[in-house]
């Protein structure tokens, strides 16, 4: 009977350590965002899934002065929007070694770009915005937050 006992703690233990590893395997979460340009970081973003696709929408902006702030240059419907809450990661798909197919919008020019994430570790996210070749681009690093 303990011998039983054992084998279903076992068990019971790989399976929850592989749901923790699947669950940090992911880019489905909250990340905080770093500017490429400043260093500084701007906003926490949360990754979710929806038919089958990744989005990622703002749900909060960091820099006092980003408070607030309305997405002037953006264009259709979100133009004039309120920035945070705003979705900018869009139909992204799962390819060989990242995510991609899909758009990110910079909201401080109002510019949708393709986009490629690649999770590095189980913490950081590559995220690059391109236009035409992903060679040529913008790359950030973003943090998963706890």
């Amino acid at each position: 009977m303990n011998f039983k006992k054992a084998i279903g703690a076992l068990a019971f233990l790989a399976f929850v350590s592989f749901g923790a590893f699947a669950q940090n395997s992911s880019i489905l979460g909250k990340w905080k965002t770093v500017d490429d340009e400043t260093g500084k970081e701007k906003s926490y973003l949360e990754i979710y899934e929806q038919g089958g696709k990744v989005y990622g929408k703002i749900v909060k902006l960091l820099l006092p002065e980003d408070k607030g702030k309305k997405c002037t240059a953006c264009k259709g419907a979100k133009k004039n929007k309120p920035i945070e809450g705003m979705t900018i990661l869009t139909d992204m798909e799962r390819v060989d070694d990242g995510w991609d197919e899909g758009e990110i919008m910079d909201p401080k020019n109002g510019k949708s770009y393709s986009c490629y994430i690649k999770l590095n570790g189980k913490d950081k996210l590559t995220v690059k915005g391109y236009i035409g070749f992903r060679a040529l681009g913008r790359t950030q690093t973003w943090h998963r937050l706890n």
